[in-house]
């Protein structure tokens, strides 16, 4: 566990080869324990997903369901989305258009996996893709092995001008990210879901949302700890953005991150990727550099020695 990070550092500029990506929120099958459900999607459905060409991005975050009681300040006029839970949050990136072709004409192969561990999962579509506004935390690819404050926010509108929606959140999210207690911010505005078309076509899962889930914002944000937050939560810069969240959202539900996955970063597989995320911890802990070697590396992917 470690709190590996750099005040002094940006690192939010390597995120820019993600031009085209998708945010998917994922529910578990209720019949499916959640620690089945976890181990399948890091270990087995992970690894898979990595292997689909033209993949130049994939991160799982799995969500908490037993979250701290002070995550995100609630405020007066700002619901929670009703019977909104979740077990996870997806990225997955590419560099292009043409990547993004390569993945989707190859994915059936992964959405047929989607319907042993989830009930329901929307692909949020974002083609001009999402703003790491900062990165202070020097690992660009965590594989859950860090103690970091993180969570997602995810944002409606409502009833609430929706044309000027993404133009505060954008702003909103540029003001977190000037304080020095966040240590990353990254802003997800997505195109507006249609339920005519859903996403992704997985058989035998839900595709569907409500009116109020149709348009979101998601912040993806990370403190060093909880007592940061609230602190943060506390200070004058926040209390100053109050009167203007109320004016422009509708809904708020903060969901509390446990882990989060790299498996592709820059179109190449990381340890967890090739290995699986678990394996990939175990290697990382007993310092097995020969299971991190080139050589093996080849005969994990070939199956071949040469």
């Amino acid at each position: 566990m470690t709190h590996d990070h750099r005040h002094d550092a940006d690192y939010a500029s390597r995120d820019a080869a993600i031009a085209i990506n998708t945010y998917t929120t994922v529910l578990k099958r209720p019949q499916v324990p959640h620690e089945v459900f976890a181990t399948y999607w890091r270990d087995v459905h992970g690894p898979l997903c990595s292997r689909v060409p033209g993949l130049g991005w994939y991160v799982q975050y799995h969500l908490d369901r037993e979250q701290d009681a002070h995550l995100w300040p609630a405020q007066a006029g700002i619901e929670p989305f009703p019977d909104y839970v979740l077990d996870g949050g997806v990225e997955i990136g590419f560099a292009d258009a043409a990547d993004q072709a390569t993945f989707n004409e190859a994915s059936s192969i992964l959405f047929s996996d989607e319907q042993n561990m989830f009930a329901a999962t929307i692909a949020y579509a974002l083609p001009h893709g999402s703003r790491t506004l900062v990165d202070r935390i020097v690992d660009p690819s965590p594989n859950g092995n860090d103690a970091f404050d993180r969570m997602h926010i995810h944002f409606g509108p409502g009833a609430k001008y929706p044309d000027a929606f993404a133009a505060f959140m954008t702003a909103f999210a540029e003001t977190l990210a000037a304080d020095p207690a966040l240590l990353r911010v990254r802003l997800h505005l997505p195109e507006v879901y249609d339920n005519g078309d859903p996403a992704p076509p997985a058989p035998d899962v839900a595709h569907t949302v409500p009116p109020e889930r149709e348009r979101l914002a998601i912040l993806d944000l990370t403190f060093a700890t909880p007592l940061v937050r609230r602190r943060f939560f506390a200070s004058d810069v926040f209390s100053d953005t109050v009167e203007a969240q109320k004016q422009h959202i509708g809904h708020v539900t903060a969901f509390a991150v446990s882990g989060m996955y790299t498996y592709v970063r820059d179109k190449t597989l990381t340890l967890a990727g090739l290995r699986g995320s678990r394996p990939a911890q175990l290697i990382e802990r007993l310092g097995a550099v020969n299971q991190a070697d080139e050589a093996v590396r080849h005969l994990m992917l070939t199956g071949r020695l040469d």
